[in-house]
């Protein structure tokens, strides 16, 4: 009987652990399957959340494309999926949209927002970027931003560049710079590189970075205007015409533009211009003195050019001379400028004439073009960004370059179209 006891209550004993065992390896399991659905779960919102983001993009794209090429779109669309919409509405004025695209995938909503706004872009991404005539420097001019030019860099007393240095094409070569980041060139002489250097050939240089030699020649660039946006410009500026007195003297504070002056262009004394929109001259602008050259507060962020283009004369004439304390002032909003342009094409044809001179302590924000002419810089001069078939710098002329002229807009009325100024997500 004793026996028999023992081995009752060793059963039970044994049946008990093996349904604790049971019990214990089924919340285990229980846990584990929990955990693998709330991972599952978590697996399907992402993939249905990025399904409903990307088809939310696709309603911004589909807007954006069709605002940018002038297709016809109502300013309230929907887009539908593989059973699945986005509600895109576009609102704002002429001058400006914004489209918010709005999609739902199983409940995840995600909202994608651009910002559209009406003129041309252009970007400088080099503090100086120069054409097959090349770059000068001379006395202590220097530039802070990168340089990148098609024909030879030749430097004088070893000129600073605080930037990278770009002679492009087999015919690459600088001569007699100080770069304090690294150069790029077929040939590289007698300078001073505080990075590496990229070369095939190299004499009587300080390299305090790596050298590499038998680097390929770095490609030509194109000038960043083209001449199709210079004509859209002038065509705006056609919107009021002056045909009188020549040349058109300006000594008196004064609003300008749209407009096109059929002559020369001479600002006198201490007047204050303010640019509305943008100035054709066809002929020579010049100023000099005190006189100040600003942007209409109205502008906003967008800049305006101020061209000098006689079609029938571009060898001789369509040149920009300013001097003596010239200012140049944006709209009050950081990021617009002034840009100057020269259609003189002297230099591209191996004229002597200058397209563009500055000189004599002139500064502000002013960028400066001549993409087939050549560009003098010399006397304490100071601007944002100078880019030309040729540039000459002197004395203690500067070059400062800011970031943000990778990405500019210009007024230049409806027909110059929408640019894309701001893409983001706010849901």
């Amino acid at each position: 009987m004793k026996n028999e006891s023992q081995n009752y209550c060793k059963g039970q004993a044994v049946i008990i652990i093996t349904i604790f065992f049971l019990f214990a390896s089924l919340i285990i399991i229980l846990g584990a399957s929990s955990i693998a659905l709330k991972e599952s779960k978590i697996v399907n919102n992402l993939a249905f959340s990025q399904k409903s983001y990307f088809l939310a993009e696709g309603g911004v794209e589909d807007l954006t494309y069709r605002i940018l090429n002038a297709k016809h779109y109502d300013p309230n669309e929907n887009l539908i999926l593989e059973g699945f919409s986005t509600n895109t509405i576009v609102s704002g004025e002429e001058s400006d949209k914004e489209i918010i695209s709005t999609a739902n995938v199983l409940n995840l909503i995600r909202k994608v927002k651009t910002s559209l706004t009406n003129g041309s872009s252009v970007s400088f991404h080099y503090g100086v970027q120069a054409g097959d005539g090349g770059f000068v420097l001379e006395n202590t001019s220097s530039i802070s931003g990168n340089v990148y030019s098609n024909g030879p860099i030749q430097g004088a007393g070893s000129n600073l560049i605080r930037g990278d240095v770009v002679s492009a094409a087999a015919s690459g070569s600088i001569l007699g710079v100080h770069a304090t980041s690294s150069a790029y060139s077929h040939t590289i002489s007698n300078s001073l590189i505080d990075k590496d250097a990229y070369y095939q050939t190299i004499s009587g240089t300080i390299v305090n970075g790596v050298l590499h030699p038998n680097s390929p020649d770095q490609p030509l660039r194109y000038m960043p205007i083209s001449d199709d946006i210079i004509d859209n410009w002038e065509a705006v500026a056609t919107s009021t015409i002056i045909n009188s007195p020549c040349p058109y003297v300006i000594d008196d504070d004064i609003t300008l533009g749209p407009v096109k002056i059929a002559c020369d262009m001479e600002i006198k004394g201490k007047p204050t211009i303010t640019l509305a929109g943008p100035v054709w001259v066809v002929g020579n602008i010049t100023a000099k003195n005190s006189a100040t050259i600003r942007l209409s507060s109205s502008l906003g962020k967008a800049g305006v050019a101020i061209i000098a283009d006689n079609p029938s004369n571009r060898l001789t004439s369509s040149k920009i001379d300013f001097e003596e304390s010239v200012q140049f002032q944006n709209s009050g909003t950081e990021g617009s400028y002034i840009l100057a342009v020269s259609q003189n094409n002297s230099s591209e044809n191996s004229g002597s004439e200058r397209a563009i001179a500055v000189q004599n302590s002139v500064s502000g924000e002013l960028l400066v073009y001549s993409g087939h002419g050549e560009i003098l810089l010399q006397n304490s001069v100071d601007l944002r960004e100078v880019t030309g078939y040729k540039i000459h710098l002197q004395n203690s002329a500067q070059v400062i370059y800011k970031t943000g002229l990778a990405s500019l807009l210009f007024s230049s009325g409806p027909s110059g179209g929408y640019s894309i100024i701001d893409w983001e997500e706010v849901q």
